[in-house]
């Protein structure tokens, strides 16, 4: 059976079911899928969600979820990592996407650009040079600001802030799907 990681759950249920995003990793690649269950055990219905974009996107190689998605009022707020192949070995960086509140499989934007990725010394050189990748993402509602929490070069945890209205309005910017 193939590698799967970077599994989250959505936060509530959708149509009775519990939505779970996963990494299977096949000969084919690394892309997000989503599954369903009613019991948390047996798992049905696999949707791809977020796929690698072919050529030299930041996002390439692979692609995984960070955090749980955020629900926000405009959908699902996904921070995931994508890596692209270099001749220095793997470039981890962070992009956003946002998915429709009823149907997670339904990806309304996606960030062409990353929006977080190694430059400090800390997320350049430790265990894993040149990753960054998002861990925890927490909305602070009375100052209007996201906490990302990530893991830099997989030696250490950096916090990165940023508006949650920009964020959005950044994102609602972005290309559909």
């Amino acid at each position: 059976s193939p590698e799967d990681k970077n599994a989250v759950l959505l936060p509530r249920r959708i149509g009775g079911d519990w939505v779970l995003f996963h990494r299977p990793t096949s000969v084919h690649g690394a892309d997000v899928w989503l599954s369903r269950s009613s019991d948390l055990k047996s798992w049905r219905s696999p949707e791809l969600v977020l796929g690698r974009r072919q050529g030299g996107w930041w996002d390439s190689e692979r692609v995984g979820m960070g955090p749980p998605p955020l629900e926000t009022e405009h959908g699902w707020l996904v921070v995931y990592h994508g890596v692209r192949q270099t001749v220095a070995g793997g470039l981890y960086r962070a992009g956003l996407a946002l998915l429709d509140l009823e149907e997670p499989a339904n990806v309304l934007r996606r960030s062409e650009e990353w929006v977080l990725g190694p430059g400090a010394d800390y997320e350049v050189s430790g265990d894993v040079p040149n990753v960054v990748f998002p861990c925890g993402l927490v909305y602070h509602r009375e100052s209007d600001k996201l906490f990302l929490y990530y893991g830099a070069a997989d030696t250490r945890i950096g916090l990165a802030t940023a508006g949650y209205s920009e964020v959005l309005d950044y994102l609602l910017a972005c290309p559909s799907g």
